[in-house]
C-alpha cells in the first residue's frame, strides 16, 4: 500500500507543480474557457459563468432557503406507474350503472383526442365499474371494495379528484410528473428539493429511490430521478434489494475501509487542485459524491438491515413486506428512511396500465399495494412522523369511462385519460379527511377546482417551505424552475 500512496502523493505534487507553471497565456490556450469566456467570467464571476451559484458540497442547501417555515420536513411519493383507474378506486360514479354499453355522448367527449389504441373503435361503450363502493370514516369518503385498508385511513387523506395533465402517453406523462416537463433532461422533483434544501442527514443521500421488483408495465428510466442540469450530487440514489443495495458502494475484494478512506482523501486533494485551476463546480460535486459514498458504507447496511423490525410491524404491512424489493417491503423501508430524516423518498410501482382485462389486473395491483400503503400512513402516525411528513399517492393520468376493446359485464379495459383523475396526499400541511375538486357523471371532465401538474408541484414545494417561483437554476442562458412559467399553490387543501 505504501507504493500506492507514493504514487498518489507524486500525482498531487505533479499537479501542483504544473499549476504553478501555467502562465496566463497557457491557461487561456489550454483550458476550454477561451479568451471570450474568460473575459465574461471576469465580469460576471465564475459562479455565473457556469450557470448558477455552486451548491454546497454538503449540508443546508442554498442560503435563504427555506423561504418560509415549512409544514413538511420530508416527502414520500408513492408513484403508481401506468395510470390507476379512478373508477375502480376513489371516483364513485353510480349513474353509470344504468348506462352500460351506451356510446359515450359526443357532448361529453368534446372532441378530445384519443390514443391510437382506441381511435379506430367504431364506438366508445360506457363501462361502469363492477366493484362496490361505500363511504368511510367521519369524512364519509367514497372508496372501492378493492381498497379496504385505505378505507381505514380516509380521515387522514386529502383527495384531489380534479387532477389533469397535458400528456396522453406514458413516457411523456411520467416525465412531466417527475420533472415538470414532458421531454427528458430536466431535474426531478427530489433533485430540486435536494439542491434547494440540502440534507438533514449527512450520512444518507437526501433523495432515495425504491422500485418494486418483478413488476411489469411501462419501463422506468433513471432520468426520472435524475439531476438534469443540477449538480450531480443531487440525483436520486436507487436502493435495490439484495446484498448490494447501492451499486459500487462496497469495497473491492482485498480492499478495506481504511484503504478506501486514505484513497479518497488523496483523491479529494487532487480534485481540489483541479478546482483551483479551473473553477468548475462539478468538481466539487464529484468530491461530495465520493465523500457521501464513503459515509454510506456504514449507514446503508444499518438502514437496510430489517432484522430489528418486530413481527407486528411486518404483519401490519402484509406478508410481502418480508420479501425485500416488493412494494410492501419498500413501504417499510421508506418509513425507516424517513425516520432518519431522508428528505425525499420516491417509490415507483408499475403495473396499473390495464387496457384489457382491467378487473383481474387492477384487483391484483390493489392487493399488492392497498395494505402496505395504509400501513405506512398508520406507522408514520403512531411514531409521530405523519405531522411533518407529506405522503403522496398517484399515477401519471387516469382511465377512460369507455371500454377499450370488447365490453362484457365481467370484463373490460380502459384507455389513458389525462383530462381528469384522482390523487391523494396525507400528513404535513394538508387537510385530513378532505376532498377537493369534482368531475362530471362520466369522470371525463372536471366540474370543480381543476389542479394541473404544475399546481401540484407548486403546492408540494410550498409545503416544503419553498416558493416555486424563486427556486431557479440558470442553464444555457435562462433561469429554469420545476414549474417552468406555470403553477399556483392550491391553498384550499392546506391545513
Amino acid at each position: 500500500m505504501c507504493h500506492h500512496h507514493d504514487i498518489i502523493r507524486s500525482g498531487i505534487k505533479d499537479l501542483q507543480e504544473e499549476e504553478k507553471k501555467i502562465d496566463r497565456r497557457q491557461f487561456l490556450t489550454k483550458t476550454s474557457l477561451g479568451l471570450g469566456a474568460m473575459a465574461l467570467g471576469s465580469l460576471l464571476g465564475v459562479d455565473k459563468l457556469y450557470g448558477a451559484t455552486p451548491s454546497p458540497i454538503t449540508g443546508n442547501g442554498i442560503p435563504g432557503l427555506p423561504h418560509f417555515m415549512p409544514k413538511a420536513k420530508r416527502v414520500v411519493y408513492l408513484f403508481q406507474s401506468g395510470g390507476p383507474s379512478q373508477f375502480e378506486t376513489f371516483d364513485y360514479k353510480p349513474k353509470l350503472a344504468t348506462m352500460f354499453g351506451q356510446d359515450l355522448p359526443s357532448s361529453v367527449r368534446g372532441g378530445q383526442r384519443l390514443t391510437g389504441m382506441s381511435a379506430n373503435q367504431s364506438s366508445l361503450p360506457i363501462a361502469p365499474s363492477m366493484y362496490k363502493f361505500d363511504q368511510y370514516g367521519e369524512s364519509r369518503a367514497w372508496v372501492s371494495e378493492l381498497m379496504p385498508h385505505t378505507a381505514e385511513v380516509v380521515d387522514e387523506l386529502c383527495f384531489i379528484k380534479s387532477m389533469h395533465t397535458d400528456q396522453i402517453n406514458h413516457d411523456p406523462a411520467i416525465t412531466f410528473f417527475q420533472t415538470g416537463h414532458q421531454l427528458p433532461g430536466r431535474p426531478s422533483i427530489g433533485s430540486w428539493m435536494s439542491y434547494g434544501l440540502g440534507s438533514d442527514n449527512n450520512n444518507l443521500p437526501s433523495f432515495i429511490v425504491l422500485n418494486s421488483k418483478n413488476a411489469n408495465g411501462q419501463p422506468l428510466y433513471s432520468r426520472l430521478w435524475g439531476n438534469g442540469f443540477l449538480p450531480t450530487q443531487h440525483q436520486g440514489v436507487q436502493f435495490r434489494s439484495g446484498a448490494d443495495p447501492v451499486l459500487f458502494l462496497n469495497n473491492p475484494e482485498g480492499y478495506d475501509g481504511k484503504d478506501r478512506g486514505e484513497m479518497l482523501e488523496y483523491l479529494k486533494q487532487m480534485n481540489e487542485v483541479q478546482h483551483s485551476a479551473y473553477g468548475d463546480p462539478e468538481i466539487n460535486a464529484r468530491i461530495a459524491q465520493y465523500e457521501m459514498a464513503y459515509r454510506m458504507q456504514a449507514s446503508v447496511p444499518e438502514i437496510t438491515d430489517m432484522s430489528d423490525e418486530p413481527d407486528h410491524i411486518y404483519d401490519m404491512y402484509g406478508e410481502d413486506s418480508r420479501d425485500p424489493g416488493t412494494y410492501a417491503a419498500n413501504c417499510l423501508m421508506a418509513r425507516r428512511l424517513l425516520e432518519k430524516d431522508v428528505k425525499f423518498v420516491q417509490l415507483y410501482h408499475r403495473g396499473w396500465d390495464q387496457h384489457l382485462h382491467l378487473p383481474s389486473g387492477i384487483s391484483g395491483q390493489c392487493k399488492k399495494t392497498d395494505q402496505p400503503t395504509a400501513a405506512l400512513i398508520k406507522d408514520l402516525k403512531q411514531r409521530g412522523l405523519l405531522e411533518d411528513t407529506l405522503v403522496i399517492w398517484g399515477g401519471e393520468f387516469g382511465r377512460t369511462v369507455y371500454s377499450q376493446g370488447k365490453l362484457s359485464e365481467t370484463n373490460y379495459g380502459r384507455d389513458h385519460h389525462p383530462r381528469c383523475f384522482t390523487m391523494w396526499m396525507a400528513g404535513a400541511g394538508v387537510k385530513p379527511g378532505f376532498t377537493y375538486g369534482a368531475t362530471d357523471d362520466f369522470s371525463y371532465n372536471i366540474t370543480e377546482n381543476p389542479v394541473s401538474v404544475h399546481d401540484f408541484h407548486a403546492t408540494l414545494m410550498h409545503l416544503m417551505g419553498v416558493d416555486h417561483e424563486r427556486l431557479t437554476f440558470k442553464h444555457q442562458g435562462r433561469r429554469f424552475r420545476l414549474t417552468d412559467v406555470h403553477g399556483h399553490v392550491v391553498k384550499d387543501i392546506l391545513s
